[in-house]
């Protein structure tokens, strides 16, 4: 073979070889950008997770402790637990959380409820207040189990 022809084939070969370099020197940046994502993306979900986990048991103290009405406090954990531990509102004692979401659910809040009829709203009021006396000694009970609950 001519030596001409030899060193083009040695040419062309270092070019594919400088050129997989290449390729597989940006798909290693890429990866390592990926995994650096993920890892960040996974921390922020886990410290959502922790901040979620210490509002539930913030409100069940609350709850406990007679600082919040049991009906405002049952939206905040339905609505929390369906992110943290959603499996756990078809449990006793914390089933009692979504049935009283459920009751209560279709009443206007905040802006709402500012913007709804007095009497319509004092209507209101009186069938969550029935609400909350009815589940009043199961919200509390499912306020001190949760607030005590092993979140893993």
């Amino acid at each position: 073979m001519p030596r001409g022809l030899q060193l083009s084939f040695i040419v062309v070969g270092l070019v594919v070889i400088g050129i997989l370099l290449f390729y597989i020197g940006r798909q290693s940046r890429v990866l390592n950008e990926n995994r650096m994502r993920q890892k960040k993306a996974e921390e922020f979900q886990a410290k959502r997770r922790d901040e979620m986990i210490e509002s539930i048991r913030i409100i069940a103290l609350a709850v406990e402790e007679g600082q919040v009405e049991h009906s405002e406090a049952c939206l905040r954990l339905k609505g929390l637990l369906d992110y943290v531990a959603p499996e756990l509102l078809d449990q006793a004692p914390y089933r009692v959380f979504q049935e009283v979401h459920d009751k209560i659910q279709h009443m206007p809040t905040h802006r709402a409820r500012k913007a709804t009829d007095a009497k319509l709203v004092q209507k209101m009021d009186k069938e969550r207040f029935a609400v909350e006396r009815q589940h009043a000694e199961d919200v509390r009970k499912a306020a001190t189990a949760i607030r005590h609950y092993r979140f893993d």
